[in-house]
């Protein structure tokens, strides 16, 4: 067990927080300019739309009440004139609002997956991919709504609802207070609303975030599912997830559902309160109809805005959680440290020593205990043992994927905490059991794409390791598409695949965990003459389950339960009749027994 699951679903963040927004707004810093334009456009738009019932006033008025056809004719002109301003106006807004909010979600992006790709494996261990692709990909796009059309935006119901008041009190302040009576309801709605979709929302990304960690997980570990006949368990388990998940989403529906038809009601109040009002008054000959008919248009303008904010408050509340889990992964300092003056690993020899290493995944519990041991420049060295012994954890160490409790462990006498650990991990290569192939085709997972291998060394590697034998039988070659995770490739061909990566890369030390425990007899023959060639003037570490595999070996190392228990050569500890002798023994009755079968 490497720890616990990190669960950042149950987040319970404030609906609005200034210190995340604090942070978020220091994204928008490098465009400025963009927001001081969307500021000006979004104070001329919003000018631009309650300018048009002033228009109709005059119109009916000025014009039509005194049969002035040529006035009425100007007063249209100058409407179509200003709608089009308007659309132009609009039409910028938009696109620099989205051109601003895209820019800042690449940043963000970009920072996002820069910083992951520093965490140790340490936060792997603990934190579900799907939790973590879900903070790439959802929550990241939450924030683009804020950016491009929630922040900026905001300022544009504002200003129209300043607007519509100037222009109300100017025409009637009477009327305008009768208009804005219903405001009390309207903030209460509007309170009760806020509390509720709050809630909505945090559930909704609480089960989007679990619902995406399910579906990665199950994905991935399908055909444990289908052996095992577990679709029936699995599916009920997704239906569960999915509902609470849709149950979520139908409550947050049924807050607008009820909120928007309360703010037309309140509307169409404030409209029959005018009605009643200013008809009055224009039956009184002390308004003019021209007001009345420029009132109940703003008041219809007026509510829009209204609601538009509470669609930005939706907005603001997707932003806050998803801001919230977004820097609670930038915040997570799960990182293995560089020294600040690192030493150099110049004319590396490819020396390793461990002196009384402890370590543990989680505190308390030991996985090493003391490991101490010594391996000279160019020597082949085995390390053995029984499932969870220690072995593949003495490999992580080694390429500091994880960080010691005490001890010391060096490379040609440099402890390697004093190392730059990506010049650490370019002298090392490891062939790991469980071979890992990316999308795209064989070449690039061969050189992964690196700009320091030429395809001349690329295909030599390939030819070295005998990979190439399959390869120039695929149709395409090396340009051949390789799916994801190498589906339509044999595991023989992808472990010949990693160990063409492995010499492409040239390491002065290389390690091999369990290379051919996954492989037939006929690839097993070629993937060891392969080894032989790449065993040739490099440090190597080789930990085998097939103890065949390593007899040749300068040194074997046994651990058992965290601890060294044997060093030696082969015959060395066949002799001394312990842990390694028992090891062999069992595995040469099985091979009998295999045989007879």
């Amino acid at each position: 067990m490497r720890g616990s699951p990190i669960n950042t679903d149950d987040i319970q963040g404030k609906a609005y927080d200034s210190k995340l927004m604090r942070r978020l707004l220091g994204y928008i810093k490098p465009y400025k300019k963009y927001v001081v334009l969307a500021i000006l456009l979004n104070i001329i738009v919003a000018g631009l739309g309650p300018i048009r019932p002033y228009l109709t006033k005059i119109a009916v008025d000025d014009a039509i009440a005194n049969k002035d056809y040529n006035m009425l004719l100007y007063v249209v002109v100058i409407l179509v004139g200003t709608l089009l301003f308007q659309a132009v106006i609009q039409f910028a807004l938009t696109y620099f609002t989205q051109l601003m909010g895209q820019k800042i979600i690449y940043d963000l992006r970009i920072k996002l997956f820069s910083h992951i790709q520093k965490l140790s494996l340490k936060y792997f261990d603990k934190t579900p991919i799907g939790r973590i692709v879900t903070r790439v990909t959802n929550d990241v796009e939450a924030l683009n709504e804020l950016f491009s059309s929630g922040i900026v935006m905001v300022f544009s119901d504002i200003f129209i609802i300043l607007w519509i008041f100037g222009f109300m009190f100017f025409m009637s302040w009477k009327l305008a207070l009768i208009t804005l009576s219903v405001l009390p309801v309207l903030f209460y709605a509007t309170f009760l609303f806020r509390k509720k979709v709050r809630d909505a929302y945090r559930q909704e990304r609480k089960y989007l975030s679990r619902l995406n960690s399910y579906m990665q997980e199950h994905i991935t570990g399908m055909n444990i599912v289908q052996i095992f006949n577990k679709e029936k368990d699995e599916f009920k388990n997704f239906i569960e997830i999915n509902y609470n998940y849709r149950n979520a989403l139908i409550r947050s529906v049924f807050y607008y559902a009820t909120f928007f038809p309360v703010v037309e009601i309140l509307s169409s109040i404030s409209v029959a309160l005018i009605i009643w009002y200013g008809g009055g008054k224009v039956i009184q000959d002390s308004m003019t109809i021209g007001v009345l008919f420029a009132f109940i248009q703003y008041t219809e303008m007026f509510f829009r805005p209204i609601r538009d904010l509470s669609e930005k408050y939706n907005i603001m509340q997707t932003a806050m959680a998803a801001s919230e889990r977004i820097f609670e992964v930038l915040d997570d300092q799960t990182i293995i440290p560089n020294p600040d003056n690192p030493k150099k690993l110049d004319n590396i020899k490819g020396s390793v020593q461990f002196k009384n290493v402890i370590f543990a995944y989680n505190e308390g519990e030991n996985v090493l205990k003391n490991v101490s041991f010594d391996i000279n420049a160019g020597e082949t060295v085995a390390i053995v043992g029984a499932t969870g012994a220690g072995k593949t954890s003495i490999i992580s160490l080694l390429t500091r994927f994880y960080d010691i409790q005490k001890g010391e462990i060096n490379i040609d006498g440099i402890n390697i905490k004093e190392i730059d650990k990506f010049e650490l991990r370019k002298k090392i290569s490891v062939v790991l059991q469980d071979v890992f192939l990316f999308s795209g085709d064989i070449k690039s997972n061969i050189g992964l794409n690196s700009e320091y291998i030429s395809e001349k060394r690329l295909l030599e590697a390939a030819k070295i390791v005998g990979a190439d034998k399959f390869i120039s039988k695929l149709p395409n070659k090396y340009k051949e598409e390789v799916k994801e995770k190498g589906a339509t490739l044999s595991v023989g061909q992808k472990q010949l695949i990693s160990f063409a990566r492995a010499l492409a890369f040239d390491p002065q030390i290389l390690i091999l965990d369990e290379a051919t425990s996954s492989v037939d007899t006929e690839t097993e023959i070629l993937i060891k003459k392969a080894i032989e060639k790449l065993l040739v003037g490099r440090t190597s570490i080789v930990i085998a389950h097939r103890l065949s595999t390593i007899q040749n070996a300068d040194k074997i190392i046994v651990m058992h339960k965290g601890e060294i228990r044997e060093s030696g050569t082969h015959q060395k500890l066949l002799a001394k009749k312990g842990i390694y002798y028992k090891l062999y023994q069992l595995q040469y009755k099985e091979q009998e027994i295999s045989k007879v079968v």
